[in-house]
């Protein structure tokens, strides 16, 4: 029963979901909103279990003193501080930028560390793009020779050099890209579809813990 009772209701639930989205009429549709509800209430008590997942992973570094445990001491004062301020002055929603104490610290901290963290991620992107595009075959040559026209096309000198640079640039975004982007997507759609059924019929069991 262990087993058998979470995979029935997962397969109530995604039946219930699919006849609500193909079926949007009585009483599908209600069944729809209501397996939606109690997914939120659900996520809930996960975002729970998820703080206190985050608390005893720290805890243990910091008792058994591995690697840079240090910054884990830094976890816990940034937590407590921001729930803290948090529960005692709130948020206001109702403006573009919060002027409340959790505001200021989400707006004038937690915004720059974020723009920090993806500038450092640039000079990755820039090493592997380098990796990418040396011209090793045919293939790669393409790649760096798009890229290249491209570069060159999105900035204003580009235009300077040769004025038909971003309609090339334009081009290759819109044409070639996009094609390669959309067959990716279908072949992404298609393995999202397959897997959900295996799901929905018990094959695959990941909120189990194991697929077996």
């Amino acid at each position: 029963m262990k087993t058998t009772l979470p995979v029935i209701l997962t397969f109530l639930a995604g039946f219930l979901m699919l006849f609500g989205f193909f079926i949007p009429h009585y009483p599908f549709n209600e069944l729809q909103s209501t397996t939606l509800n109690w997914g939120m209430i659900i996520s809930g008590f996960t975002m729970i279990l998820g703080i206190a997942s985050l608390i005893i992973h720290h805890y243990f570094k910091i008792a058994r003193k591995v690697r840079d445990w240090q910054f884990s001491i830094i976890v816990y004062v940034s937590y407590l501080a921001v729930f803290i301020v948090g529960m005692v002055f709130g948020i206001n929603n109702g403006l573009a930028l919060d002027p409340t104490p959790t505001g200021f610290v989400y707006f004038y901290v937690f915004e720059p560390l974020q723009a920090t963290m993806f500038s450092l991620l640039a000079f990755y992107i820039a090493s592997a793009s380098y990796r990418a595009f040396r011209a090793r075959n045919f293939e790669a040559t393409l790649l760096l020779i798009a890229a290249i026209i491209v570069m060159i096309g999105r900035v204003p000198i580009g235009k300077a050099i040769w004025i038909y640079f971003p309609d090339i640039a334009n081009w290759i975004m819109t044409v070639p890209n996009a094609a390669a982007q959309r067959g990716i997507i279908l072949g992404i759609a298609l393995g999202a579809i397959s897997m959900s059924l295996r799901i929905l019929f018990g094959i695959e069991k990941p909120y189990m813990g194991s697929s077996k």
